[in-house]
Parts: structure tokens; C-alpha cells; sequence
């Protein structure tokens, strides 16, 4: 049996992300009696893009991860570029989740998280390649 307890406690954390987000999008949508879209509420709007964008971008970076803990790749590593995906989504998610949150969290978030998913094709890649 593979054990992969790196990308195991990151998917913890990300499932526990996207929950907050959905919640974050259920109780606006219950504030504005919204049922489907956003009936024009840019605030509604922001967080429904926020979840649909962690939605979007951690299950390639957990696919990345868990392949490359079953090829054998560095724990140290993994784990360092597991911090650095959840600060970029936690930052991300924070900026579309919380009204009036600086810009630079969404920038740095984002940048972090793809920092992290380069780094996870990276990892996978020489991982395979023996390297």
C-alpha cells in the first residue's frame, strides 16, 4: 500500500479551503436571495470566482503532489512546496472570501500557487527521470 502523507494532509487542507469558500458563497447567497448566478452583486460575484478558481487550480496541484510522493520524491521538498501552495490559496482565498481585502493578496496568491504547480512539474519530472 503507497503511503503519501504529504499530499494527504495538503488535500486535507484544501478540502477544508474549498468548504470555507462554498460556505462563503452559501451565505451570501442566502444574505441577497440569490438562487442561481449572481443577480449582479459584484461582491457575490468575487466569491463565487474565488471558489470556482481554488476549485480550478488544486486538484491539478494535488495530481502533481501525489504522483511525485508515489515516484519518491524528496519529503523535504514536497513539503516546502506543499507550504507554499497553501499560503498561495490560503492569500487567494482570503482576498476573494473577506470584502475589501488588498489586491496584493490575490497577486501573491496567485503567484505562489503557480510557483508551486511549476515547481510540482518540476519535481514530477526529475522524480521520473531518476534524477
Amino acid at each position: 500500500m503507497i503511503s503519501l502523507p504529504v499530499t494527504s494532509f495538503t488535500a486535507l487542507l484544501a478540502a477544508l479551503l474549498i468548504l470555507l469558500l462554498t460556505l462563503k458563497v452559501i451565505q451570501l447567497r442566502r444574505r441577497g436571495g440569490v438562487v442561481l448566478g449572481d443577480n449582479d452583486d459584484r461582491i457575490l460575484a468575487k466569491a463565487i470566482r474565488g471558489h470556482a478558481n481554488a476549485v480550478e487550480q488544486l486538484p491539478i496541484a494535488l495530481i502533481l503532489m501525489g504522483l511525485a510522493e508515489a515516484q519518491g520524491a524528496s519529503q523535504a521538498v514536497l513539503i516546502a512546496t506543499a507550504c507554499g501552495l497553501g499560503l498561495g490559496r490560503a492569500m487567494h482565498g482570503i482576498y476573494f472570501a473577506v470584502h475589501g481585502t488588498h489586491w496584493r493578496f490575490r497577486f501573491f496568491g496567485m503567484w505562489l500557487t503557480l510557483a508551486a504547480q511549476v515547481a510540482l512539474v518540476l519535481i514530477l519530472a526529475l522524480t521520473l527521470l531518476g534524477l
